[in-house]
């Protein structure tokens, strides 16, 4: 199972981690896995590549992770686009969880 946790400071997602294969189907065709990995590449694209805000990104192969941190200090304008990103991505998830109840669970902690 796949699970993503989202790092919260109260209201304010200031991460996320995902860890771990989704099982829905072997490696190369499960598509719970490559919807969740191209959603994470893509708001860390967004935050890092389109905004250059240099979110720190680790990416662990041998646990199946890769983990997800927004600098703190942004402007208002980076603070609130961050926001609506990761709040979109954190939908996303929820959808697939919905879904694929059985190979994806989304948490929030503190």
């Amino acid at each position: 199972m796949t699970t993503v946790r989202f790092h919260m400071e109260g209201e304010r997602i200031v991460g996320l981690t995902v860890q771990g294969h989704s099982g829905y189907a072997e490696a190369g065709s499960d598509i719970v896995c490559a919807a969740v990995t191209s959603a994470v590449r893509l708001t860390e694209c967004a935050v890092n590549d389109v905004l250059g805000l240099g979110a720190a990104v680790k990416i662990r192969e041998q646990d199946a992770s890769i983990s997800l941190r927004i600098p703190g200090g942004l402007s208002d304008a980076n603070e609130s686009v961050c926001q609506t990103l990761l709040t979109a991505l954190m939908v996303h998830f929820a959808s697939l969880h919905e879904e694929y109840p059985d190979h994806i669970i989304v948490l929030e902690e503190d």
